[in-house]
C-alpha cells in the first residue's frame, strides 16, 4: 500500500529535495526500511547504531504521534501520511 512521507526541511538534503515522498508499506517499520533504501543516508539520520529511532526523531501518522499507538509497528493504510518531525529545543527569551 502507498503512503505519503513528509520530509522536514533539515532531511531534504539527502532526498535530493524531495519533501514528500510516496512508499509502500503495511507499518510504519516497513515504510521507513523502503524509505532507507531509496535514500540510504537518510537512516544515519534517523536510526542509531541498534536501529532504534534517534531520541530527537517523532514520527506521526495522520497526525498522531507513534509512541503513542503501536510505535514503529503502528498499521499503515493506502493514502496514510507519516510526518517525520524533528524535535525542537529552544533557550530561555531575554527580556
Amino acid at each position: 500500500m502507498s503512503v505519503r512521507v513528509r520530509i522536514p526541511a533539515p532531511l531534504r538534503s539527502v532526498t535530493a529535495g524531495e519533501s514528500e515522498v510516496s512508499v509502500d508499506g503495511g507499518s510504519v517499520a516497513e515504510a521507513l526500511t523502503e524509505l532507507e533504501s531509496r535514500y540510504p543516508q537518510i537512516r544515519q539520520r534517523l536510526r542509531d547504531d541498534e536501529g532504534a529511532l534517534r531520541r530527537f526523531v517523532n514520527l506521526y501518522v495522520n497526525g498522531e504521534d507513534v509512541r503513542f499507538l503501536q510505535g514503529l509497528e503502528t498499521g499503515l493504510s493506502t493514502g496514510d501520511e507519516v510526518a517525520i518531525i524533528p524535535a525542537v529545543a529552544g533557550g530561555a527569551l531575554s527580556c
